[in-house]
């Protein structure tokens, strides 16, 4: 059995041209020369790949890398090892990034998983439905009536494209998801599993048994948002769930609907949002949090793991735990049940 590189690099740059790329200063007297063929973490490279520290935990290990050049800070550019080019940046991390997008660019969004040019056979395109030029879709993709894409855009194997829904130029829906009620802005990323635009949870609730509210908004996603697998976003009951410019959303995911969230937010994983609350701009939420309805969480706030979220967040705050509440106040609910737990003598009494 052969063992595949999935991701093979679309160019092999130079130091000079990934230094003009990233802004990255050469130590004094590197060969820029050197081409570049690959990418690799500090313990695993060879000659002719590059790497980054980013991370101080990871410090110690960056004297041993045998890679050509490692993008690094200032204040570790003494511990790159001789024989490897120093490349010096504020942000390696960033400027790593920038590297792989150059090198990589089919690892940036999904593409077509069947080489597909244009309309795969097995795809089914709607007749009203109107394609621009450059649209990929893959076998089994259903596209509705009335859907319009935009030129660049890939359509995976096996998704659904509702009618009437539009999505912008050079975006990306991954296989198996479906998209229905929404409309999509530019460079819109929507990996594999995806759920976009399905009903909310509406149910008028009672002794006479639970009657369902129709869901009649829908759901608005602005240009380079990113959705990741097995994600769920439902649309609106009676006005729209929007999902903001530059907004980043980890896989599994729940966002309910009539949610606002504001732009360049970030989401992580499992994180469950309930319907009509409103993120300002900038928000961090951390990997399983949970968030009532109805709530405002102010521009800048972040909120840590497994943050059970029941009352708005002042713009800029730090909050955490659960129920949720200020950083230090968690912090000091903490240290308050761990010196009960010990107990007066100073012994931790638990079984």
């Amino acid at each position: 059995m052969n063992d595949p590189d999935f991701f093979r690099p679309a160019l092999t740059p130079s130091l000079a041209e990934i230094a003009e790329w990233t802004g990255a200063r050469p130590n004094e007297g590197a060969d820029v020369s050197i081409r570049i063929n690959g990418v690799a973490p500090l313990d695993h490279a060879v000659p002719g790949q590059l790497v980054f520290l980013d991370n101080p935990k990871y410090a110690d290990t960056l004297g041993a890398t045998r890679a050509s050049a490692c993008l690094v800070a200032a204040r570790y550019a003494p511990r790159v090892p001789a024989g490897v080019v120093a490349l010096v940046t504020p942000q390696p991390y960033r400027a790593f990034g920038v590297v792989l997008q150059k090198m990589y660019p089919d690892a940036v969004r999904p593409m077509s998983l069947f080489g597909t040019v244009g309309i795969a056979p097995g795809a089914i395109v709607h007749p009203k439905a109107r394609l621009e030029e450059d649209v990929t879709v893959d076998p089994g993709a259903v596209i509705g009536p009335d859907a319009c894409i935009g030129s660049g855009s890939v359509i995976g194997p096996n998704c659904v494209i509702g009618p009437g829904v539009q999505i912008g130029r050079q975006s990306s829906v991954g296989a198996g998801a479906t998209v229905i009620n929404a409309l999509l802005g530019d460079r819109v990323i929507i990996h594999p599993g995806a759920r976009i635009g399905q009903d909310g949870f509406g149910f008028a609730m009672g002794p006479q048994g639970h009657l369902k509210i129709p869901q009649v908004g829908r759901v608005i996603i602005q240009n380079d948002v990113e959705i990741g697998a097995n994600s769920t976003i439902d649309r609106g009951a009676n006005r729209d769930t929007v999902i903001g410019e530059g907004s980043k959303i980890d896989n599994l995911v729940q966002i309910g609907h009539n949610v606002v969230i504001g732009r360049h937010c970030v989401i992580v994983s499992q994180t469950g949002i309930s319907g009509s609350t409103e993120l300002g701009d900038f928000v961090a939420i951390g990997g399983q949090g949970g968030l009532t309805g109805h709530l405002k969480i102010g521009q800048g706030a972040q909120i840590a793991a497994q943050s059970g979220v029941m009352n708005d967040i002042p713009a800029g705050e730090r909050w955490g735990g659960a129920p949720a509440r200020p950083m230090r106040a968690w912090f000091r609910s903490v240290a308050a049940l761990e010196r009960l737990a010990k107990g007066p003598g100073g012994e931790n009494k638990g079984g």
